[in-house]
């Protein structure tokens, strides 16, 4: 199976400093562990550079006065006014340089995306990406530019008819559904924790696109410590049937693994057992619903050396169509404790998260109602669309 790794190892600019949870390090880990795990040297799996992405290309899907914005305060952080455009302190601080690494995320992306589209891979894999909480004309939690709109509307303009967005981080994919709310080309499903307990507090069943396009946006919102098997259970419900109804060309997904149950800043409870799961359910489907191919970006992760880099080895070796050994290569773990100061879990799977009886059964029964919920206010319109 023929896949991409896109990646330079030129330094991370997209950092918005050493306190911020969404570090560099967590990214170059990543590499470095698929690297030691040999995944790069498999047969039929490059490395390629991102594509260039320009201001013009970044106006596609950004407003042309939100642009101007991240520009100025790009290159002056202390010109001010960013709040308006939800850049400052908090969640989305601004740094020098913002602009430009933005850009770059955006054109790892595209290069994923065009990879894929032109043949010369099945499946790419963007692991600094899926930035997707950036609105036309905001940005937000940790985002400026939206790679994943970036990465779909390349693909629609290069002759895709139908791409389908799987979006599996702990956070609703808000800013990719509002960028195509009104698109019936472009399918969003997004699993994720409830926006009753988590930001940005969006991302309801009620959500179902608007215009021609009402049917195309699904959402299944769960609630805190939902465990794997819940999870899936719900993934099973939802998302093969939506495929199969929408024919999508590609397969695009956002491979966010804050979903973990020991990541600081959310409250389900998958493990990385779930993530060689949902991997293995993403590359069937990708082969069943969209011709195999599949375009994956990174997303949400704040365990930065104990969860993040194996959860995307996973998803990697799943991309390439390799096993993983039992136990993490020792070197890696070496690095990983250089790098950080924290020692890694030894092992690749670590189990399911058992939850008492009654705790189970209430989760189980949110996860269904959401499902039921979902199902009765946009399969119909979902069908409508695709026919």
């Amino acid at each position: 199976m023929s896949s991409a790794l896109i990646w330079s190892d030129d330094l991370i600019q997209y950092d918005f400093g050493e306190d911020h949870p969404l570090k560099p390090v967590r990214v170059e880990l990543t590499v470095a562990l698929i690297r030691s795990c040999g995944l790069t040297d498999a047969p039929g799996v490059v490395t390629l550079p991102r594509e260039p992405f320009t201001t013009d290309d970044v106006l596609r899907v950004h407003r042309p006065d939100y642009v101007e914005a991240v520009q100025r305060l790009s290159a002056d952080p202390r010109s001010g006014g960013g709040g308006r455009w939800g850049l400052g302190a908090g969640d989305t601080p601004v740094f020098r340089g913002a602009h430009e690494s933005s850009l770059e995320v955006c054109g790892a992306s595209v290069a994923a995306a065009k990879a894929v589209w032109e043949g010369r891979v099945a499946h790419a894999f963007n692991p600094a990406g899926g930035l997707h909480h950036a609105m036309p004309a905001r940005a937000s939690g940790f985002c400026i530019y939206d790679d994943p709109a970036a990465a779909i509307d390349w693909l629609l303009r290069h002759g895709a008819r139908r791409v389908a967005y799987v979006d599996v981080d702990t956070h609703h994919g808000d800013g990719v559904q509002a960028m195509f709310y009104a698109d019936p080309r472009v399918l969003t499903i997004s699993l994720h924790e409830s926006g009753h307990f988590l930001f940005p507090g969006t991302g309801f069943p009620s959500e179902v696109g608007e215009g021609d396009a009402r049917g195309t946006s699904l959402n299944v919102p769960l609630a805190p410590t939902t465990p794997g098997d819940v999870y899936l259970e719900a993934f099973d419900a939802v998302v093969p049937d939506a495929l199969d109804a929408f024919r999508p060309d590609v397969l695009v997904t956002q491979l966010g693994c804050d979903t973990h149950v020991t990541d600081p800043l959310a409250h389900l409870a998958l493990t990385t057992d779930d993530y060689a799961a949902i991997a293995e359910r993403l590359r069937d489907l990708a082969a069943r619903s969209a011709g195999g191919r599949w375009v994956a970006m990174g997303g949400g992760g704040y365990q930065i050396a104990s969860v993040v880099p194996r959860a995307w080895t996973i998803y990697f070796a799943e991309l390439v169509g390799e096993h993983l050994p039992a136990e993490v290569p020792w070197d890696w773990l070496a690095l990983a404790e250089e790098r950080t100061r924290e020692r890694p879990p030894a092992h690749f799977l670590e189990g399911a998260v058992v939850l008492s009886p009654d705790r189970h059964e209430r989760v189980r029964r949110d996860a269904r109602a959401a499902v039921e919920e979902l199902k009765a206010e946009a399969f119909d319109l979902l069908d409508q669309v695709s026919t």
